[in-house]
């Protein structure tokens, strides 16, 4: 019998918004922290972009990224240490969408918070300069399946090369699909969709063509940055200076490029840089969740995005947000009566 688990889901990019964050830092110490700390390692006050920027700053790739991944674990420090939450002591299981997959790295342990601040932004710059921006596009397709959006995305990608390329960048829910690549064969996808029964198919205000081929730019920095060689191995000693350590995870991680858990510290490595170009398999991940015995999952950080694509997938899960000092304190409560009572 499948023992019951909680998840701790962590959301990506388009969860954003100017004054994520800001209620935590005002009432907790700790999670003032996060924030110092983010900006002291990137030598520059993104706390007060995210805080009180704009939302065009904040929607820079480069800025988007790090910030997400502070808010969501300023959420964590402050649960653990202000209201005795240990992740450790849970059943739990996690999983991030697209960059929120570096949150669960750090959560589980396999990565430093400081080392994962320095690589999104390293991946924000790197996705944001393999495209001009004019050149991508992505669009959420609404009310067909993946299978559906799959042909039509092969339908407008024949010649195969990097002239004509439209891929399903994230199978998210049910009913919910995004395509990722050229700009003109996204539109004539958009078209196509239409034509084929979707409620919706409209263009995303992003700023990169993300989870396609024509991110293959940002993979091979990421691969650098990550002291990965072409065979998937960690890179000679003599050229390992700065390599971020990757610890075993204290519980087991969902990648998004396998939708499966893994444990195995040097296979999360190699899939934190295949995820660049690959499709983030969430609907999938969501129903792996399901059947490994998760019941109670909970969305930490900005937004609600996660929360809404758990009730359209699954069954079993119960999914809500946290970000608030009052969604912590009644999560604090759920969590103890029901898992560490």
């Amino acid at each position: 019998m499948i023992s019951s688990k909680v998840a701790f889901l962590f959301p990506g990019q388009g969860s954003q918004y100017v004054g994520m964050g800001l209620e935590l830092a005002s009432s907790f110490s700790s999670a003032r922290e996060v924030f110092a700390e983010l900006d002291d390692v990137l030598g520059e006050d993104l706390s007060e972009c995210i805080f009180r920027g704009s939302e065009s700053d904040l929607r820079q790739t480069s800025n988007t990224q790090p910030a997400l991944y502070a808010v969501s674990l300023a959420v964590m420090r402050v649960m653990e240490r202000d209201f005795s939450i240990s992740p450790g002591l849970l059943p739990l299981v996690v999983a991030g969408h697209s960059l929120g997959e570096y949150v669960a790295l750090t959560v589980a342990g396999v990565i430093g918070f400081r080392d994962g601040v320095r690589l999104l932004r390293l991946r924000g710059e790197a996705m944001q300069s393999s495209v001009s921006t004019d050149e991508g596009l992505m669009a959420a397709i609404l009310g067909l399946d993946v299978m559906a959006v799959e042909k039509v995305a092969s339908e407008v990608s024949v010649s195969g090369g990097l002239r004509d390329v439209c891929v399903v960048a994230n199978d998210n829910s049910n009913g919910q699909v995004v395509l990722s690549g050229k700009r003109e064969c996204v539109e004539r996808a958009i078209d196509l969709c239409k034509a084929s029964g979707a409620k919706r198919a409209i263009a995303l205000d992003v700023s990169a063509p993300f989870h396609s081929p024509l991110m293959a730019g940002a993979e091979s920095a990421m691969r650098v940055a990550l002291r990965v060689d072409d065979e998937g191995v960690e890179a000679s000693v003599a050229a390992r200076d700065g390599i971020v350590d990757f610890k075993p995870p204290l519980f087991s991680v969902y990648p998004n490029v396998t939708a499966r858990a893994e444990d195995d510290s040097s296979r999360l490595r190699e899939l934190l840089i295949e995820q660049v170009c690959a499709r983030v398999r969430w609907r999938e991940t969501l129903l792996a969740l399901e059947r490994d015995g998760v019941v109670s999952a909970y969305e930490i950080g900005a937004g609600k995005v996660l929360s809404g694509m758990v009730r359209r997938t699954t069954a079993g899960i119960s999914c809500s947000s946290v970000l608030s000092v009052s969604s912590l304190e009644s999560t604090a409560e759920e969590l103890r009566a029901r898992w560490l009572g």
